[in-house]
């Protein structure tokens, strides 16, 4: 994936040193916009492995409302075990593995009282106006709330995103996001919204069109730039394609959204180069 490869190379050449919360350091730079055409192929780093799976289950995750990092966990997925420990929990007040309004109390309930689910469900305001206001300029979902962000040891990260249908049938949608980790973070997120698009296109009935991806501070942590040069090396492959397995027809409005599962997905001819191991900064 020829733009993960530029997005890469642009910190390198135009990033700065910076000091972060973590204490690693970053080289870092500000501001950085690229498209996939998910009509083209499903968009997944190729120059190393992704776990699909893993993706697929943090977005159903985020989508279902929780925030409790034991129910992930025992999906297979542990990518979110470093900030739910009772060192990092127990900050604000919160037990082992609750780690308070983090994105899915924040799509589903924005605006609670926490854990409460007395706020907005913006998930289910943006399938209705989908459905019934397709036009909309709105087809917004915040997970930025200057009220909880400092109650949460890990604010959202990619912190707003838009949809828009273009002629009444593709669907496009274009994430901004505050921060993010280059080599562990941003594929992830590629793929992720690309697949929450593919995922939402399917319920309203409608086609994929562009995923837009909006960054911030983008950065590669100090610990990571060998594993960097490592990926850079190689070669790209080509993308794979998506399917979505609904021969009954039943996945369509919200219930539908909240009702798509592994089992419902086919990444058909996804091939990568190797793994490469790195850090997390916490």
């Amino acid at each position: 994936m020829k733009q993960y490869q530029d997005l890469l190379k642009s910190i390198l050449e135009h990033g700065a040193e910076h000091r972060d919360r973590t204490g690693v350091g970053t080289i870092s730079h500000f501001g950085h916009q690229t498209r996939f055409d998910l009509r083209a192929g499903f968009p997944i780093v190729t120059t190393k492995k992704v776990p699909f799976r893993w993706i697929a289950e943090e977005l159903f995750w985020f989508l279902s409302g929780d925030t409790n990092e034991a129910n992930l966990r025992a999906r297979g997925v542990d990518i979110w075990k470093e900030w739910a420990d009772l060192e990092h929990t127990g900050r604000f007040g919160r037990a082992e593995g609750d780690l308070g309004p983090v994105y899915g109390y924040l799509w589903r309930s924005f605006g609670g009282h926490y854990p409460a689910r007395d706020g907005v469900d913006q998930i289910a305001r943006l399938v209705r106006e989908i459905d019934q206001n397709p036009n909309s300029r709105r087809l917004i979902v915040t997970g930025w709330d200057p009220r909880a962000c400092d109650d949460v040891d890990l604010p959202p990260c990619h912190t707003l995103f838009q949809f828009k249908v273009e002629r009444g049938r593709v669907l496009h949608c274009q994430l901004y996001q505050r921060s993010a980790d280059a080599f562990l973070g941003v594929p992830f997120n590629i793929s992720s919204y690309a697949l929450l698009t593919h995922m939402l296109a399917h319920v309203c009935g409608l086609e994929v069109g562009e995923f837009i991806y909006t960054l911030g501070d983008y950065h590669v942590y100090k610990n990571h730039l060998a594993q960097v040069e490592q990926l850079l090396a190689r070669e790209p492959l080509p993308l794979p394609r998506l399917e979505i397995l609904d021969k009954e027809g039943g996945l369509r409005g919200l219930e539908g959204l909240l009702d798509f599962r592994y089992e419902h997905l086919n990444l058909v001819g996804y091939q990568s180069h190797g793994k490469i191991v790195a850090p997390v900064a916490v």
